[in-house]
């Protein structure tokens, strides 16, 4: 069935709705400043709140504009550039955001002495884990360029899949655990003990997320080799194959009757 002109546009909306609401979502983290907000009293903070709410919205629409595509028969050059793009701008922007020096943390002067100096990354995100996320992002991506350039087909597995859906749940429940229940050390001698539950929950998920997204990344370096390998034995045997039938096989020599 051939799709309407609207059915191929709404798909391709909603990825350019998605870019947007990243942008968005990156101003909102940008206006942030931990020493100025309600999460630094020990309240409810509605500017982490709404940033939450913008990532959940953004990533319900990339549920949607792939799913609608395939249905209506509607995929595009458009859909199949940007919709990647938009996921990595929109995880990875946020990662870069969650490490950054606004959601450090500094304990005060009257602190014991061997934490005095010392901070906790609120988000429970630090610049290294960026750059484990964002190298396994472009591995990933350079295998899929160097393969399709050469024709061959190389979509995301299961594993890619569960690491974007884990990403896609981490972030926003990390920023709105940090909304909701404010990790604000005021007890000098505990400083980690105000919301142990909150604290915990978020590292936890940081460190999974780490985990499987890291992990997630071999499946697709030994399916790649496995790929080459075949495509070069393939290679070989074509060109073995022409190279017999060039050599014109000779046929029986007959001498001339007398």
């Amino acid at each position: 069935m051939t799709p309407s002109p609207l059915q191929r546009a709404i798909p391709n909306w909603l990825t350019a709705s998605r870019v947007l609401m990243a942008l968005v979502f990156f101003a909102v983290l940008t206006v942030w400043r931990f020493e100025d907000s309600a999460a630094s009293k020990g309240q409810t903070d509605p500017i982490l709140l709404s940033a939450a709410l913008l990532f959940i919205v953004a990533v319900i629409t990339d549920a949607f504009d792939g799913h609608l595509a395939r249905k209506w028969n509607a995929e595009s050059a458009f859909g199949r550039i940007m919709d990647p793009f938009a996921d990595k701008i929109l995880v990875v922007g946020a990662f870069i955001f969650l490490a950054g020096p606004d959601f450090w943390f500094e304990f005060p002067k009257d602190v014991p002495a061997k934490l005095s100096g010392h901070g906790i990354q609120l988000s429970g995100v630090y610049p290294w884990m960026v750059v484990l996320i964002m190298a396994r992002e472009l591995l990933v991506t350079s295998i899929r360029g160097v393969l399709e350039a050469q024709g061959i087909k190389f979509a995301s597995d299961w594993w890619g899949k569960g690491k974007m859906i884990l990403q896609s749940v981490a972030i926003p429940a990390v920023i709105a655990l940090m909304a909701l229940f404010p990790v604000v050390p005021t007890n000098p001698s505990a400083p980690f003990l105000d919301q142990p539950w909150a604290r915990c929950t978020i590292d936890i998920l940081v460190w999974i997320m780490l985990a499987v997204t890291a992990f997630s990344g071999l499946p697709y370096i030994t399916r790649c080799a496995r790929i080459l390998a075949d495509h070069r034995k393939s290679t070989r045997a074509a060109a073995a194959a022409a190279a017999n039938q060039a050599v014109s096989p000779r046929g029986p020599q007959h001498s001339p009757t007398a």
